[in-house]
């Protein structure tokens, strides 16, 4: 045998089994089966651990398309640059909130202290007029249930209980919101270089009807809180409901959470009303229906044309898991993930559409 037809020392060694080489092929595939399984598992678990974070980092994109809805309002209105568009909806926004802590310091201040021992007052009245109708209900029977309940609430939610807590999250989410509504496209350039090349221009379509949805969604969001703020307000003051402003200010706020906000608001309007009377109470109860009434049937469709149309059970299905699991910030963030969730399943099916007629022609010609 020629020394050339000879193999070489190197070849030999590539030859020779290793711990990391599986010559079998079935036991390659099972193998790369395990991997892939571990890896899910792995990831799955990965996102249940920082959970908690990803949810913080979408409430700054949710304040992100709030900013950026702003901004691209005053441009309407003024040619000028995107910045000092974006710097002008975040000096109004600080603004809108001084104002507000100035006017609850020095006109409400004295409702709020008063507001919990009101409320624990009718609750003990409305307690014993059912015991009085024959319902065997003590009040340490919903002590021990809401206790029950607080403990119920996961460790997530109480890492990020408390005031320090959540002023914390807050300006998290806020400076995240800052940076991507200053500079969006950065960021999407930054995931599509992490996707093939060939669904860039998919990722690329998906991301601007998310964001143009998101813009929508908060703008009616916002219409409806300032909508059902000022009118509770109104309608309260106009008959002399005690703490009009106060709960004004908090139909507003909880206008943001659709379907739990309303029955809270409601709940807090009646128990004040009924504090100054069996009238006054029929007038709270009159004025929230109207106030839900008028925002479910002209406000929340006119804004529902141009948004995602959610189904109330499953909004209030998702309220419910991201209540217990993340607390009030899952609560106030489930709408918005059902939607971009919803429209992220939309674009697929219609990619898939067009990918099955493409196909469909390709076969007939």
């Amino acid at each position: 045998m020629a020394a050339s037809d000879q193999p070489g020392y190197d070849e030999l060694e590539d030859n020779r089994a290793s711990p990391a080489n599986i010559s079998n092929p079935e036991l390659r595939l099972e193998a790369k089966r395990a991997f892939i399984w571990t890896s899910v598992v792995g990831l799955f678990a990965l996102i249940v651990y920082i959970s908690q974070s990803l949810l913080v980092i979408f409430g700054g994109l949710v304040f992100a398309a709030m900013v950026d809805g702003g901004a691209r309002l005053i441009g309407r209105f003024l040619p000028i640059r995107r910045t000092l568009r974006i710097a002008l909806v975040l000096l109004l926004g600080t603004g809108f909130l001084i104002w507000l802590g100035f006017f609850a310091g020095s006109q409400i201040s004295q409702e709020a202290a008063q507001f919990p021992h009101i409320i624990d007052n009718q609750a003990s009245a409305f307690i014993n007029w059912l015991d009085r109708q024959g319902f065997a209900i003590r009040p340490e029977n919903l002590q021990q249930i809401a206790g029950q309940l607080m403990t119920g609430v996961g460790t997530v939610t109480r890492a990020i209980g408390g005031i320090f807590g959540g002023m914390t999250t807050l300006f998290l989410i806020a400076i995240i919101g800052i940076y991507v509504a200053l500079e969006p496209r950065l960021y999407e350039r930054g995931l599509a270089w992490m996707l093939p090349r060939q669904r860039r221009h998919r990722f690329y379509d998906t991301v601007s009807e998310m964001a143009a949805t998101m813009r929508r969604l908060m703008a009616g969001r916002i219409v409806g809180m300032v909508f059902e703020g000022i009118f509770t307000w109104l309608m309260l003051w106009a008959y002399g409901v005690p703490m009009a402003a106060l709960l004004g200010i908090l139909t507003g706020m909880l206008a943001f959470i659709p379907n739990v906000g309303a029955v809270v608001s409601g709940i807090l309007m009646v128990l004040v009303g009924f504090s100054g009377g069996v009238d006054m109470g029929l007038y709270t109860v009159f004025v929230y229906f109207l106030v839900q009434t008028f925002d479910g049937y002209v406000v929340v469709p006119l804004i529902a044309k141009k948004t995602v149309d959610l189904a109330p059970a499953l909004v209030l299905g998702a309220q419910l898991i991201m209540g217990i699991l993340f607390g009030i910030l899952g609560l106030f963030l489930a709408d918005p993930l059902m939607a971009m969730i919803k429209v992220a399943l939309e674009r697929r099916s219609a990619f898939n559409g067009e990918d099955s007629t493409a196909a469909a022609e390709a076969d007939g010609t």
